[in-house]
């Protein structure tokens, strides 16, 4: 459904996306992470035909989306960071609008609109103002346009930037619904959202991708080895200095200090450390509070690839 090979974007002496290659496959729900910064609404813009690559070439349905740009948009819905959304219109005025604009006929549109305010929710608000309507109804109009002339692709730009918990999880419902029939190629920071949205996650940095896979796969090539987590009763520099010594151990990272009570994770890639961990806190009578083995999780994976 989208193949990009080589997309690059400079913005005079300034390289936002560095020849990025990647395919996505009809149905899957594809997450976009990085950091501010990284490229990702760049990449975005590119594929939905707001803007032209420097170089390379990227295809959306087939369709080429600097020669084909039009076709490219009758098939995909996009919504992007900031919603834009004419505030003195209401809601069922703004979905007429936008079937408008999609050159939808009356006959065609009418259906179409009561169909995605009930795929979207909006039932008890369709009379209001969009000016009155809380942060999450607009997210919810702002999906509406974009799947209103039901297209093959949806292209999401932190759909759930700026909302509280609760508006989040509407919203996340409200995708894992959409994805059941649509591919999504979906950009977030909130990497639990990746984790348990998306099929596939791909994780640019600096412009380039930096991984891709699914992210079970990614948090597998992370973990080579183990990873203990260790609570105990002791000064936090003697008991990270003394478990750093035991052989098999990689890294030993503080995560938490406390008045005489420390957090230890300790890594090793094939030696199961515990009971030699286990003999050290009874010589030298650090009660030990907590010993479990520690997964490695995809918030682990984003953090050592972006801060390298």
């Amino acid at each position: 459904m989208i193949e990009v090979s080589q997309l690059t974007k400079k913005y005079g002496a300034t390289l936002a996306l560095d020849h990025v290659t990647f395919t996505i496959q009809p149905g899957e729900v594809v997450g976009l992470l990085g950091p501010n910064g990284a490229g990702k609404t760049t990449m975005l813009k590119m594929l939905t035909g707001y803007m032209p690559p420097t170089e390379g070439a990227a295809k959306v349905a087939h369709f080429d989306v600097v020669d084909q740009s039009l076709d490219v948009r009758r098939r995909i819905g996009y919504l992007p960071e900031t919603n834009p959304l004419y505030e003195e219109l209401a809601v069922y005025e703004s979905l007429e609008w936008t079937a408008r604009l999609r050159g939808m006929v009356p006959a065609v549109y009418a259906g179409a609109i009561r169909k995605v305010i009930d795929e979207c929710g909006l039932g008890s608000v369709v009379g209001k103002d969009i000016a009155h309507l809380s942060k999450g109804f607009r997210q919810r109009v702002g999906l509406a346009q974009a799947i209103l002339h039901d297209p093959e692709i949806l292209i999401l730009d932190e759909p759930t930037s700026g909302l509280d918990p609760n508006q989040q999880q509407e919203v996340r419902q409200l995708i894992q619904t959409l994805k059941q029939k649509k591919t999504v190629l979906l950009s977030t920071h909130i990497l639990s959202e990746a984790q348990t949205a998306c099929d596939r996650v791909l994780i640019i940095n600096k412009g380039k991708i930096v991984a891709d896979g699914t992210p079970d796969l990614l948090r597998q090539n992370l973990s080579k080895g183990r990873r203990l987590l260790l609570e105990l009763k002791a000064p936090a520099s003697a008991a990270q200095d003394a478990y750093a010594k035991i052989p098999g151990v990689d890294r030993v990272t503080l995560q938490k200090e406390a008045i005489s009570q420390v957090v230890l994770t300790l890594e090793s890639r094939d030696t199961d450390v515990r009971e030699a961990a286990f003999n050290l806190a009874v010589e030298n009578r650090w009660p030990i509070l907590q010993m479990t083995p520690d997964s490695f999780s995809l918030e682990d994976v984003f953090r050592e690839l972006t801060a390298r």
